[in-house]
């Protein structure tokens, strides 16, 4: 029996046509592969397939180059001011600055003025002054203690008022005023006596010069005040305060002499001579308070 070509010419095989017929060996009996062809076939596909990636990845990256290019006209074309160059953009002082923003400088009330700076020289010294001024009215309250007021004096010649070595010192240190009063309380009278100075250093140097034993100012009498301290031992002080020096002497109206158990007596003075710091430093502050007012 022999084996012919059944239904036609035998169709010649092709790997790229879907159903071809392989070629096999039609001579062998066992119908065996040819796998030389084959695999000549399977390189002839892949051959084909290279080819194809070739040319495939040619026109991708010709279509990516052209997007490219077409993205950079299209940016070149725009008017963005960040594709500007840097000599068209502002100038630095144009933009805004947060640091040239308003700022305040912390602020601080001005220190008060001191009361002592007007009364320690005469040229700022210069409110009305007299001894009706520096001691008003007609009696002094100290606490729960009243004192009546009694004769006071004003004058240039400071050694007039004064004694024992206490005329000379004020007259050595330039002494251009003394003013003095008197207070009485129960049998017990004080006189005040105030010198002025052009300087504090001045009123400062007598204190330190004067002996309190017998430096002293003169008492004085009067307007129901009699004569004390003429002969008797008395109770005599002496302090400064800015361009002002003052005295104060302590004793009894009726002459007698005062002793270390006179407590009332040691009093009435320290009361007088505190009443009269009060008042020239009172007479600092009205002027440090108009001159802070003006």
């Amino acid at each position: 029996m022999s084996y012919g070509q059944q239904g036609g010419p035998q169709s010649q095989w092709d790997p790229w046509t879907p159903q071809s017929q392989q070629p096999w060996n039609s001579g062998a009996d066992d119908q065996t592969p040819d796998w030389a062809a084959l695999a000549e076939a399977s390189e002839t596909r892949n051959k084909r397939r290279r080819l194809l990636f070739i040319g495939g990845g040619a026109l991708a990256t010709v279509a990516i180059g052209a997007a490219v290019a077409v993205a950079v006209v299209s940016s070149n074309d725009g008017n963005s001011a960040s594709n500007q160059p840097s000599s068209e953009l502002p100038a630095t002082a144009d933009l805004p600055n947060q640091s040239t923003a308003p700022s305040f400088e912390p602020t601080s009330a001005p220190p008060p003025l001191d009361p002592k700076d007007f009364i320690s020289s005469k040229a700022k010294d210069t409110a009305p002054l007299g001894a009706q001024i520096l001691f008003p009215g007609t009696q002094l309250t100290m606490g729960e203690t009243v004192y009546k007021k009694g004769a006071t004096d004003d004058t240039k010649n400071c050694s007039a008022v004064t004694e024992g070595g206490l005329p000379k010192i004020l007259s050595a240190n330039g002494c251009t005023r003394f003013m003095r009063v008197s207070y009485v309380k129960d049998g017990l009278a004080v006189t005040v006596g105030v010198a002025v100075f052009d300087t504090e250093a001045k009123a400062t140097k007598v204190k330190g010069q004067v002996n309190t034993k017998k430096d002293i100012v003169r008492p004085l009498s009067g307007k129901g005040i009699k004569d004390f301290c003429a002969s008797a031992v008395c109770y005599s002080k002496s302090n400064s305060y800015g361009r002002y020096a003052y005295f104060t002497i302590t004793g009894f109206t009726n002459g007698k002499d005062m002793t270390d158990k006179d407590t009332a007596g040691f009093q009435t003075g320290d009361n007088l001579e505190e009443f009269t710091f009060r008042q020239i430093r009172r007479r600092g502050e009205a002027q440090a308070s108009a001159a802070a007012g003006e």
